[in-house]
């Protein structure tokens, strides 16, 4: 085994460790709302970039069926903007829930740009680490968007019936 099929695996576990830690029982349903929702864009983003060789991922998992990294589009991603959703500091002031997105786009970019010099998990074709800041930071706001919608559209029905 490789050292980044060694990191996609520990990615892997830490992924799935910080779900099952921050995660409470009682929201779980909203959980899988973000995930999904979070995947559908992620899943369809990544597509898009990968077929356009704006970004390349030398190591996947499904090497012949997409072009994308699965572990990083449809799970880790989507597993992180559900920990940075149910967290999300709603009652603080813009600065600091600014501060919320900041630091979640920082280092999940940072993360990234040591994998793309690193490793062959990832390689930068006509790709900067600005736009995977900005796309993140967009990311995360449809999902912070679509999750208050969602679940403020559930507790008017649940209200009415």
């Amino acid at each position: 085994m490789g050292q980044d099929v060694i990191i996609l695996v520990i990615a892997w576990i830490l992924t799935i460790v910080g779900l099952i830690i921050f995660i409470p029982k009682n929201k779980i349903r909203e959980a899988i709302v973000i995930f999904l929702f979070k995947q559908l864009i992620t899943w369809i983003i990544g597509l898009i970039v990968a077929e356009l060789r704006l970004i390349e991922y030398p190591v996947r998992e499904f090497s012949y069926a997409s072009q994308a990294s699965f572990s990083f589009e449809y799970f880790i991603y989507p597993a992180i903007c559900v920990i940075f959703n149910l967290h999300y500091p709603e009652n603080k002031k813009p600065l600091r829930q600014f501060m919320y997105y900041f630091s979640y786009c920082s280092a999940i970019t940072i993360v990234e740009v040591l994998c793309e010099r690193y490793t062959n998990i990832i390689k930068y074709i006509n790709w900067e680490w600005y736009v995977t800041w900005i796309s993140l930071f967009i990311t995360f706001y449809m999902s912070r968007k679509f999750y208050l919608w969602f679940f403020k559209l559930n507790k008017n029905k649940r209200g009415s019936t």
